[in-house]
Parts: structure tokens; sequence; C-alpha cells
């Protein structure tokens, strides 16, 4: 089998730089969920498409530690980070969870200079769906 020789001039290699950059947004969603494990932070635009994400876990932080304010501080800084690039200046902020880094992340989010158009906590609260598990006996 002979191997083709790609062509210099041809649209496939032409369009190898990522839309990542190129797209431009001024409105943004941050979601934030906050497990007592990790926090997840998603920015979406307004049509639900994720551009930038981190959590806890994958700035570093390893085992109970990713539980803690500080690293959701850290994960909120690193997701924000990459859409201010893409010129990200006003956003409504979801707050999921439980978790510690609830605080932290929106105090994090504040100081980046994003303006906040409101805060909403949309933790799932059961209104008396599931039944129980049985009662332990020791």
């Amino acid at each position: 089998m002979a191997k083709s020789i790609p062509r210099t001039g041809s649209q496939r290699n032409a369009q190898i730089v990522s839309r990542k950059n190129i797209r431009r947004l001024h409105k943004g969603v941050i979601h934030v969920q906050a497990s007592f494990n990790n926090t997840i932070v998603t920015i979406t635009d307004d049509g639900g498409r994720v551009i930038s994400w981190a959590s806890a876990g994958t700035c570093g932080f390893k085992g109970t530690r990713r539980g803690t304010p500080f690293a959701a501080q850290t994960a909120v800084g690193k997701a924000i980070r990459t859409v201010i690039d893409q010129g990200l200046q006003r956003a409504e902020v979801m707050i999921k969870g439980p978790g510690l880094g609830r605080d932290a992340a929106l105090r994090a989010i504040r100081r980046s200079g994003i303006l906040l158009s409101f805060v909403r906590d949309v933790t799932p609260m059961p209104h008396n769906g599931c039944r129980p598990p049985k009662k332990r006996r020791v």
C-alpha cells in the first residue's frame, strides 16, 4: 500500500486552528457543583454548550483535599481564566450541592471581575420521593 502524500493547499489541512479561541462571547452561565468530595465548575454559553470546565481533581488536589474551599477556589480560577480571554463579561451562576466549596467558589467568581446578573441555588430537594433504606440493626 502506497501512502498518499498530503496536499499542503487542501481545505482539510487548513482548518487545524482550534475554534475555541475564535469564538467571542459576552454572556455565559457558570455552573458550580459542590459535593463533599469534589467541586466541579462548568462554564457554558447561553445555548448550553460547554466552553470551559475545571474541577478540584484536575487542579492537582487528591483525596480529601478535593472537598476543601481552597480547592474549589482554585478550580474556579482555572475555569474562569480561559473564558476571560474569550471576552466573557456577564454571567449567571447556578450553584448545586451541599459541599464546603459553595461559598469559596462564589467568592472567587465575584473577585474575577465578571458581572453577575443573578446567583441561583439549584440543589435538588426531594419532596419525600424515594423510600429510605431499612433501619440498620447492630
